[in-house]
């Protein structure tokens, strides 16, 4: 009503301009009497003949002129009306609630072999919610299906005026058919080129433990299985070196692969020719580049990543996203010192070049990351540089080991520093070595990773997607049984002629011992040798096992953890650690994650620790079950048996939840044997 009352003062008005122009012509008159009398006459009289013609048509024309644009804006409706039933496009106008109003002949199509989804446009497409009706005049697209189309679906409210309802609103839907689009695009997407490495983890080790008759067949055999792999999947693959490949598949390819779990990780375990090692193989792939040859570069990423992780696994590097495969063998230490060797001399002409270290381990620090904390101190202290350990919170662990050094005579006072105080002394001529952790964001104070421009990490935990990417030298070695084998070994290298004073001796063989539950866990050829060099050094076995003595609150907290534990799924240990009353909770909690391993069955134990609000999971296991996996589907990570990670913002029964459908997705997909 409103619109044709709009449009009758529209025209009413159009028709009135006539007679508003007779004022103008009176006017021209007057003045034209003014300077002739004769001329005034003449143009008198064209002006009655205006004045007369306009109220003539204003009068007898009136009605025939507006009954005619009526009927045309009759006519231009019925028309707009007849080509919104006949667009081509799926249309229609739906109430707030989805229950469709009106609907084109398209839009009636698309669901007209369908009598029994409701007409509501939330019913047929769940995608769309009640909240997506209102769209407060915005443009608002949302992606569905029906029967086997898939549509686009734009959303547009609008209101109404002169209805009885004043303001209502309906929303206008159209449905953009993109079932081809999205198929030729999914055809797209499976034409990608991926890039692929692969490495042979332990070639040398393999080879030498085969008669040096048989080591061609041996090769001849890996080179086929791996080729039978990539031909299988229509791709290319080209050896690079003895114990390299490179390969190159469709993108189309990578579902199946993930869905087999890469099964030529443990396809190429079953070539036998009298070795007495397995071969294991590592993969790195990278995919969704801009370019082939930023595919390369994601997949050389992934190698490392899989060789850093210990091998035996498969890397997808997929732009910013990283997915780990396999990963089940125990990987294998090597026996020589040479990478060990080449960088002990690398941080030697790093540290020459430095006036000041800054040494930093982990956040709540454990007698592994103290250890090798003091062992670096030691190189810096021979090489006659200014070094100080950086350590915010001392764990009850730690705490008697930490009270040799504090008000030694043969130590500075200021050997330890909090990381406010260690940021003071940063400068262009400070370096800082991070021990037993390469993931920036648990160091115990990530805000000097971003001051000190020379970093090196030495670690010997798995590499997730979180890293230390800005270092300078980096020593990664997952075979390694701790930090402070490593320290020992670099310590051996460094430099002729160090002397190791007995407490830091005894810190780092304290570390060893830990970490490798007393020689029990991840202990290799080298975990023994540096023991004995630690030994020799003047660390005592009595005077550290006194120091390990935990105090009565401490041992009665792990005891109930142990007693409140709970087995899942027939092989997992899971308790909960109290936390009151103790200084260091998560390392009674690791320790009672150690003591749930020794019962008979269980093939991983996890202990949560409610501590300053985050929640603390400590997880052990002996062979079957890899905990660093277990851990990083939790946002941690670790070692193939010992792993962490923390929850914010939870409970510990949810906490309790999260972790057990982790663990059921493992059983299911696989990942536990």
């Amino acid at each position: 009503m409103k619109d044709k009352e709009r449009m009758r003062g529209t025209f009413r008005l159009y028709l009135q301009w006539p007679l508003v122009l007779s004022v103008l012509w009176i006017i021209l008159t007057a003045v034209v009497g003014t300077v002739s009398l004769q001329a005034g006459i003449i143009v008198s009289v064209f002006t009655l003949v205006y004045i007369g013609i306009a109220l003539w048509l204003y009068f007898s024309r009136k009605r025939g002129i507006l009954g005619g644009l009526i009927a045309f804006a009759s006519s231009y409706e019925e028309g707009r009306n007849s080509l919104m039933q006949e667009m081509l496009i799926p249309y229609a106008v739906t109430d707030d609630t989805g229950r469709i109003l009106w609907m084109n002949r398209e839009f009636e199509a698309v669901f007209a072999d369908d009598k029994i989804t409701p007409r509501n446009v939330t019913a047929m497409f769940p995608e769309v919610t009640k909240e997506h009706l209102a769209t407060q005049g915005e443009l608002i697209s949302v992606h569905s299906s029906f029967g086997e189309s898939n549509y686009r679906i734009d959303l547009k409210e609008m209101k109404l005026d002169g209805l009885e309802n004043e303001g209502a609103c309906v929303t206008a839907v159209y449905l953009i058919d993109e079932t081809q689009t999205l198929k030729y695009m999914q055809q797209i997407h499976d034409q990608k080129l991926v890039a692929g490495l692969i490495y042979l983890d332990n070639y040398d080790e393999a080879l030498e433990s085969v008669e040096e008759v048989r080591r061609s067949l041996l090769t001849a055999l890996i080179d086929r299985k791996i080729s039978k792999y990539i031909s299988g999947m229509c791709g290319i693959v080209k050896k690079l070196e003895k114990d390299k490949y490179f390969f190159v598949i469709k993108q189309q390819y990578i579902v199946k692969l993930q869905e087999e779990r890469f099964s030529i990780l443990e396809d190429v375990k079953t070539v036998n020719i009298g070795n007495d090692m397995a071969v294991t193989l590592s993969i790195g792939i990278g995919m969704n580049g801009e370019s082939y040859s930023q595919n390369y570069d994601y997949a050389r990423t992934a190698i490392d990543m899989a060789l850093g992780r210990g091998g035996d696994q498969a890397v997808i590097k997929d732009a910013d996203k990283i997915q780990y495969y396999g990963g089940k063998a125990q990987q294998m230490e090597k026996t020589t010192r040479v990478k060990a060797r080449v960088k002990a001399h690398a941080l030697r002409e790093l540290m020459e070049n430095k006036d000041r270290l800054l040494i930093m381990g982990h956040r709540m620090a454990d007698i592994d990351s103290f250890g090798a904390a003091v062992g670096i101190y030691r190189i810096a202290m021979s090489m006659n540089k200014k070094a100080n350990i950086v350590v915010n919170e001392v764990t009850s662990s730690v705490r008697p080991m930490m009270e040799r050094f504090v008000g030694n005579p043969d130590y500075p006072e200021d050997m330890f520093l909090t990381g406010r105080e260690a940021a003071d002394f940063v400068d262009g001529g400070t370096m800082l070595v991070v021990v037993d952790v390469n993931r920036p964001s648990i160091t115990d104070e990530p805000s000097l990773l971003k001051l000190v421009r020379c970093i090196v990490v030495l670690d010997h935990h798995r590499t997730s997607s979180e890293i230390i990417d800005n270092a300078v030298l980096s020593y990664v070695e997952p075979y390694a049984s701790s930090a402070c084998e490593m320290v020992a070994e670099v310590l051996q290298y460094i430099a002729d002629g160090i002397k190791v004073r007995p407490a830091e001796a005894d810190a780092m063989y304290a570390g060893i011992v830990i970490d490798t539950q007393n020689f029990t866990n991840q202990t290799g050829v080298r975990t023994f040798e540096a023991a004995a060099f630690l030994r020799r050094s003047g660390a005592d076995i009595t005077r550290v096992r006194k120091l390990f003595r935990e105090n009565m609150n401490d041992y009665q907290a792990k005891a109930e953890a142990v007693r409140a534990a709970e087995v899942y799924m027939d092989a997992f240990a899971i308790s909960v650690c109290p936390a009151e009353g103790l200084d260091s909770p998560t390392i009674i909690g690791a320790q009672a994650a150690n003591e749930l391993l020794e019962i008979r069955g269980i093939k991983a134990s996890v202990v949560l620790t409610d501590y300053n609000g985050i929640i603390y999971f400590s997880a052990r296991s002996i062979d079957e079950v890899n905990v660093q996996v277990m851990m990083e589907k939790l946002g941690g990570g670790g070692h193939r048996t010992i792993a962490g990670a923390q929850m914010k913002g939870g409970t510990v029964e949810e906490a309790k939840t999260r972790l057990k459908e982790v663990i059921r997705q493992m059983l299911e997909e696989g990942e536990v044997s």
